[in-house]
């Protein structure tokens, strides 16, 4: 019973540890792209982590579901995890942490459940303000223009992905500052950004206590426009972005000496205007490649003491 526990170990210290490395690194905001990514690894590792360790701490308190999960497995490979020696620590841990899981199907199909519904009204909402010709239909490459006299630009996502942009900014931008703002939006259609955004706001809002979910909905938030702002940047220049934003936001008191709930914007301006040196692709290659090793590491852990018995 010894690997049960080391799995909850082994998710305990990256969700610890893991929001700590990432917060001191210099290369994140440099590559968002990757940072994203990274972060997405080790969200899945300490799950699986979870997830393992409620499979094997359930085999040892249960017969059936041993017979379940060891199937035709040789009896030297059931006697290398130890399983009878679980006793009533085996069965309380799968009893928790299954209940943790359920726990977190619940809160995602909540966060989905919500976005839809403030979908569906934000929708209906635009038909009102901004109903379909006569013989036009919602697709994904409906620009809807509103009336209003605060500029903004959005995307709505969903199964069409729709962008939203208002008369004020259509007076505010200039030249290719409208194709800019666009194509920031385009971008967090075409990555799908909602889904992350839902996920880790699930993760966050059911294990407040956990310091790599409350992080990792954070920095989710943050990464995802920075790397909106790079796919902008890469066709239409990062000056241009970066005059982009401050012409739709300069009126919001984002730029003032007092925080405001958009208070990330100056960086995001600032990024642009003076950008990092990106890391070369050898370093990209190597964080992208570590990345996806560390949801091994769980596996490697579970599956060495069978491996070892075969072997």
């Amino acid at each position: 019973m010894m690997v049960p526990a080391a799995l909850l170990l082994l998710g305990a210290l990256a969700a610890v540890a893991a929001p700590r490395l990432l917060a001191r690194a210099d290369w994140p905001d440099r590559e968002p792209v990757v940072a994203l990514w990274v972060w997405q690894c080790v969200v899945a590792a300490v799950l699986l982590c979870c997830v393992l360790s409620m499979t094997l701490s359930a085999a040892a308190a249960w017969v059936a579901v041993r017979g379940h999960v060891f199937g035709s497995a040789p009896r030297s490979v059931v006697d290398a995890y130890a399983l009878s020696t679980g006793g009533t620590w085996a069965a309380t841990t799968a009893v928790a942490l299954a209940c943790g899981g359920a726990w977190t199907a619940a809160m995602l199909a909540r966060e989905v459940v919500r976005a839809r519904a403030r979908r569906r009204q934000r929708r209906t909402e635009l038909l009102v303000r901004a109903p379909l010709l006569p013989g036009e239909e919602p697709g994904p490459d409906r620009l809807v223009v509103l009336e209003g006299e605060r500029p903004d630009a959005w995307w709505l996502p969903g199964a069409a992905p729709q962008l939203v942009i208002t008369t004020a900014a259509l007076r505010r931008l200039k030249g290719r500052q409208l194709d800019a703002v666009l194509a920031h939006e385009q971008g967090h259609a075409r990555a799908r950004h909602d889904w992350l955004l839902h996920c880790s706001a699930a993760l966050a809002t059911g294990f407040p206590q956990v310091p790599v979910f409350a992080a990792f909905r954070g920095e989710m938030h943050r990464l995802v426009e920075l790397a909106a702002d790079d796919m902008a940047s890469r066709r239409f220049g990062r000056l241009t972005i970066a005059l982009a934003l401050v012409e739709l936001n300069e009126d919001r008191g984002v730029f003032g000496p007092s925080p405001t709930p958009d208070a990330h914007l100056p960086q995001r301006v600032n990024r642009l205007l003076t950008p990092p040196d990106r890391l070369t692709a050898a370093r990209r290659l190597r964080l992208t490649a570590a990345a996806a090793l560390v949801p091994v590491i769980p596996l490697l852990v579970a599956f060495v003491p069978g491996l070892r018995a075969l072997g």
